[in-house]
């Protein structure tokens, strides 16, 4: 890890400067927010906790530069409920205006955003509200009406909200923008700079991105003002106390390992990726009739049973949870073990972001992908990206060779009626792995949330 502040750029290796453990008691944090950590069970803060902490709480503005399962929302969450902790301009009565803005993309961020800011916020009397779209606006304009000094936010609800007179943003005295290069990726930047507009000029601004394409530095460099960067675990690292292991297996043979797989009582929870909506919704039904407990999480749900799938999982009510890369970055469960690439995704980064929801803070965790033979270009792309070779695990009934796997994928595919298994135009479509899909429409993929803008390689001959 490496900072730099300002203009001048100083690079200091991370282990000159963390010659010994820090503790959350040594960041001069008020004993209200130091209880509540106590109360979660934190002590040590993580990298970008420890370098943003002191910097948030001299009011500078922060560029962090972090991928998922750093401990990014702490980072800025807990400075931030200390910055705005007024005793005085905080009691309950007359309506606060909102003093703090955090802008992210989805609404399952949003919603863990605003339980973080609840759990570290415990004992002050800080307002906080999460509001997003794809459910009613009432419960949300009441308790905008009744005050708020922290809003969380996805950026359609906002901007509605703002439209409609709910929101002013002219009290900002800290904005957030979260994942701005995934902003960037879902279509979200205009909207995003429309909200940006309506801020203040005095304000303290943090930006967060896990890549820095250059409209993301772009726009980092017009919203901040002087400000220090943090930068920790670059996109193609993976967490060292993951453990990886690659599967080759026949494509129609997936549902079965993964049903072997599950077999282990030891894997209490997983959580299970698919490039396609449609594709995770087989997936569940094919675990349900082995009578183990899915639901799946896209695009496609409504927010409030996306919602109750998440909550279901984080309790263990349910097993499985199946999701397409829209979850990506966007679940954060404590202590979850398994990560499962039921598919291997085209976008290298985005591997890394899947198997960045286990071995978070700290803690070991375990990712098993499933590779068949349309998809070893994928594979061969996340092994450069990530600069290892995944260990390739062979104890399992389904098990194919790579030399099988190169055989498999030599052979023409039959025909079968309306196209065969690689599409409505029999074989393959041009585009190599990504057509051989079942004939799924592109319509029935998420977005791109990789923050990569690059076209899946056509398959090499054998």
């Amino acid at each position: 890890m490496y900072i730099c502040s300002g203009t001048g750029v100083l690079l200091v290796p991370i282990s000159y400067l963390n010659h010994y453990i820090l503790l959350f008691d040594e960041l001069n944090l008020i004993e209200p927010i130091l209880k509540a950590l106590q109360t979660e069970g934190y002590t040590q803060p993580t990298p970008i906790q420890e370098q943003s902490i002191p910097t948030i709480l001299q009011s500078r503005d922060l560029l962090g530069c972090a991928q998922t399962g750093t401990g990014k929302t702490a980072a800025f969450a807990i400075p931030m409920l200390q910055l705005l902790h007024n005793p005085h301009a905080n009691a309950k009565g007359p309506k606060t205006p909102i003093r703090a803005l955090v802008l992210t993309p989805t609404r399952e961020l949003a919603i863990q955003i605003e339980e973080s800011f609840k759990a570290y916020g415990r004992n002050l009397p800080l307002r906080h509200l999460v509001i997003f779209g794809g459910v009613g606006q009432k419960a949300q304009t009441d308790a905008l009406h009744r005050g708020v000094d922290i809003l969380v936010a996805t950026p359609g609800r906002l901007l509605d909200l703002m439209n409609q007179g709910f929101v002013n943003l002219r009290d900002i005295e800290i904005f957030v923008l979260d994942e701005a290069d995934r902003m960037l990726d879902m279509g979200f930047i205009h909207d995003v700079k429309k909200v940006i507009a309506k801020l203040p000029a005095k304000r303290q601004t943090l930006f967060f991105s896990a890549t820095m394409p250059t409209e993301i530095q772009k726009l980092a460099n017009t919203i901040l003002t002087n400000p220090t960067k943090v930068e920790v675990t670059p996109v193609s690292s993976t967490a060292e106390k993951i453990q990886q292991s690659i599967y080759f297996v026949e494509k129609n043979n997936k549902k079965d390992l993964l049903i072997h797989l599950l077999q282990d009582k030891s894997i209490e929870t997983a959580l299970v990726f698919t490039r396609t909506k449609h594709g995770a919704d087989r997936v569940v039904k094919e675990l349900l009739k082995v009578k183990i407990k899915a639901e799946a999480i896209h695009g496609n749900k409504s927010q409030n049973a996306r919602q109750r799938a998440l909550t279901n999982f984080k309790s263990k009510e349910t097993r499985v949870l199946v999701a397409t890369d829209i979850a990506a970055r966007g679940i954060d469960v404590d202590e979850l073990a398994y990560v499962i690439n039921y598919e291997l995704p085209n976008i290298p980064e985005t591997y890394v972001h899947r198997i960045g929801r286990t071995g978070r803070a700290g803690l070991s965790g375990t990712a098993f992908s499933f590779c068949d033979a349309e998809e070893r270009e994928f594979l061969a792309d996340i092994e450069k990206l990530i600069a290892i070779k995944i260990p390739v695990a062979e104890d399992n009934p389904y098990a194919m060779s790579w030399q099988g796997l190169m055989a498999k994928a030599s052979t023409p595919a039959k025909s079968k009626g309306r196209g065969g298994a690689g599409g409505r135009s029999g074989g393959a479509r041009s585009g190599g792995p990504r057509g051989g899909n079942g004939g799924q429409r592109n319509a029935d993929r998420e977005p791109n949330l990789s923050g990569a803008k690059r076209s899946p390689k056509p398959a090499r001959k054998a």
